[in-house]
């Protein structure tokens, strides 16, 4: 989402030709430069869990407790966060599409298994085949590395039908200096939450700012969720709108400081594939307002606690989403009054991604409609959406 708003600066250039020289990743995309037909460009967005810093060090246990994670390596490299963001040629507007962590997916050699584990499951076959070569060291982080992030890249690919130009990733670190940089962004919850013993989620009911640790733990509470990692894709919807909106505001593009601190928050956490000119990039996206941004997701089912998706049917949303059009059959849809709806309010313009022509169970064992016909406008980066 940071890369998604950078093109708003209007200050430092000079430190975009740095950062595009700086943060640059493997050769994740193999072609680079947009092949949809109408010349838009496809970017895959990931936030990952991962507790090393920049240079692939291991963070320290000073800064873990301040992210509020765990040294615990078994959790490393799961990518939580998945936004698929297509730009129209010139610019005009952005769709963006998220796609559940708990995804039951085909993972092609490695079988059924859940979509955020397809980069360090591919990674871990990598290096372990590398190692047999002789491979070790550097070499064998970046190769690895780069062998995971193709390898999800092309999950993505398969599973929404499309072809992804660029690719961006940011881990705990990352996200923590960015929030520090804007100064916070806006959210609002429908009710307390205490989630102290998972994510460090500790927060009151109503709107309030956050940044840093609190920022990180807003976006990765599943744990007392109605609905678990699909209200958490809910609430990262909702913060990276308003992380949008803040940027694209005066408060931030008319700081010289607070534009030079979000470089280099951006420096020091975002990887980017070889092939992308990020300034030329920022350019385009100079004429996006902050309700041209509009976030969705995918349509699934849950059965019996598991995530599942149809792949055709993904891919058949994803394309209308992406390309303007709109199926009315086909729209993420959930019935019931906002009051009534898990992860909704009056006001709160974001999808669930939840349709269908039966009801589902949810993670929590509640059963929910999913009658077609009750539309809900996606998410915008001008709203400030109340979630739980």
């Amino acid at each position: 989402m940071s890369v998604l708003v950078l093109g708003t600066v209007g200050y430092g250039w000079s430190r975009l030709h740095e950062l595009n020289k700086s943060v640059r990743g493997g050769d994740v995309i193999a072609d680079a430069g947009p092949k949809a037909p109408d010349g838009a460009t496809d970017i895959l967005l990931v936030g990952n869990d991962s507790r090393v810093n920049a240079q692939g060090e291991q963070l320290s246990e000073n800064m873990l407790r301040k992210l509020r994670a765990s040294s615990d390596g078994s959790a490393n490299n799961l990518t939580d966060t998945m936004i698929l963001v297509r730009i129209p040629d010139g610019g005009r507007r952005a769709s963006a599409v998220s796609f559940p962590r708990d995804t039951l997916v085909d993972l092609d050699r490695f079988g059924e298994h859940k979509l955020n584990s397809a980069l360090a499951r591919a990674q871990a076959a990598a290096e372990q085949r590398l190692r047999g070569r002789g491979v070790t060291g550097a070499e064998l982080a970046r190769k690895s590395r780069t062998a995971g992030q193709k390898f999800f890249v092309s999950t993505i690919e398969e599973l929404a039908g499309v072809d992804i130009d660029h690719y961006a990733e940011v881990n705990l670190l990352g996200f923590y200096r960015l929030t520090k940089a804007v100064g916070g962004v806006k959210v609002c919850l429908r009710r307390p939450v205490d989630d102290s013993e998972y994510s460090g989620a500790v927060f009151p009911a109503g709107p309030q700012v956050l940044s840093g640790s609190e920022a990180l733990a807003f976006v990765r509470q599943r744990h007392g969720l109605p609905r678990g990692d699909l209200d958490r894709v809910v609430r990262q919807q909702a913060f990276l709108a308003g992380l949008a909106n803040k940027i694209l505001s005066a408060g931030i593009l008319g700081n010289p400081a607070k534009v030079s601190a979000l470089m280099d928050a951006l420096e020091n956490s975002v990887t980017l594939d070889k092939g992308w000119n990020i300034v030329g990039f920022a350019g385009k996206m100079r004429g996006i307002a902050a309700d041209d941004i509009e976030f969705s997701t995918i349509p699934v089912r849950l059965r019996g606690g598991e995530v599942v998706a149809k792949p055709k049917r993904v891919e058949r949303y994803v394309d209308d989403l992406l390309s303007g059009r709109t199926d009315e059959t086909d729209r993420p849809t959930r019935s019931g009054s906002a009051e009534e709806r898990p992860g909704g309010t009056a006001g709160f313009s974001g999808t669930s991604g939840l349709g269908g022509d039966r009801a589902a169970e949810s993670e929590t064992g509640a059963r929910e409609s999913a009658e077609p016909g009750v539309e809900q406008r996606p998410t915008t980066a001008d709203d400030v959406p109340c979630v739980y």
